[in-house]
């Protein structure tokens, strides 16, 4: 007898690159401007094309591309990633019996208006950093998952940091201290409470005006007072105090998992027979290395989520 298999397949599009404008008039804010790398996958009942000749069920990864296009055509009024990602996940859901799910990743290039003597430029926009994310699913039953999140999110405060107290053994040369430099490039994902489509705000829920707050609050947190700072014990703290602050700030934000990877500043010493005091080390001079670096991440989840 013929050994039978369970066969799951999807497929879809990467890396369809698309640009939009929305030429709004400067004294309604100027002309709007994003760049999105997007991604679709779908499960679809197409399994004959695995296992036959048979195409027909197949939705094109170039009709896909296309899809992208022309969605973006047709939102004549200003939309969010991840607005946009559900609205490819609905059509493609709804237009094809075929298609169960709908995964729509979107990762925006940060483009960010420019000042020109202190004055939001109209139409002019130069090229950040950090770059704002999103993952949408989509199922055919209206069942819905929308996170965000922020990649390369650089963050560094000269003082106001130590580690000290760890565990020591024969392995340990790492020595305690009360004052380091510390820096971190912040990678976060954040779920959005919407579990069907249905719950989606019927006025437009400002997505995008979350991921600025969000990032700020991300940043005071991590900073302090601008006078003063706040002392960091640890990486692990402070991840979990701009956790715990962010879903204190917004309750609309059911959880949050955060990576910072600690990037290191170590105090230069040179000296040698003849120059034993080349480099003495006074807080001041460093060598910045992110290879190896320490690696610290956690997921901060409301008692009352169902994750």
């Amino acid at each position: 007898m013929a050994e039978r298999f369970d066969l799951q397949g999807r497929h879809g599009k990467s890396r369809v690159r698309v640009s939009r404008v929305w030429r709004r008039p400067a004294a309604a804010g100027g002309h709007l401007f994003v760049e999105w790398s997007v991604a679709v996958s779908v499960v679809s009942d197409c399994l004959p094309s695995y296992t036959s000749d048979d195409n027909s069920a197949i939705v094109a990864t170039d009709s896909i591309k296309n899809t992208v296009y022309v969605k973006a055509k047709e939102c004549t009024e200003v939309v969010s990633m991840e607005e946009f990602a559900v609205i490819l996940g609905r059509h493609f859901t709804s237009v094809y019996p075929q298609v169960s799910e709908a995964t729509v990743t979107i990762t925006e290039r940060p483009w960010e208006r420019v000042l020109v003597d202190g004055k939001p430029h109209s139409h002019g926009f130069k090229l950040g950093s950090e770059k704002h994310s999103t993952e949408v699913i989509v199922k055919k039953s209206g069942s819905l998952l929308i996170n965000s999140g922020i990649q390369g999110y650089s963050l560094l405060k000269t003082t106001q940091s130590g580690f000290e107290g760890f565990v020591r053994d024969r392995y340990t040369l790492l020595p305690e201290t009360k004052e380091r430099i510390v820096a971190t490039e912040v990678t976060a994902w954040w779920r959005y409470p919407f579990e069907h489509v249905s719950q989606l705000p019927s006025k437009p829920f400002c997505f995008t005006q979350r991921y600025q707050d969000l990032k700020k609050v991300l940043a005071d947190t991590f900073f302090g007072p601008p006078d003063v700072g706040v002392y960091s014990p640890s990486v692990q703290n402070t991840l979990y105090l701009m956790g715990r602050e962010v879903l204190t700030r917004f309750p609309d934000i059911a959880s949050i998992q955060l990576r910072m990877p600690n990037l290191h500043f170590l105090p230069v010493n040179l000296s040698g027979k003849e120059n034993p005091g080349l480099v003495k080390f006074a807080d001041d001079v460093y060598m910045p290395t992110d290879e190896p670096h320490g690696t610290i991440e956690a997921t901060l989840t409301r008692a009352n989520s169902k994750l």
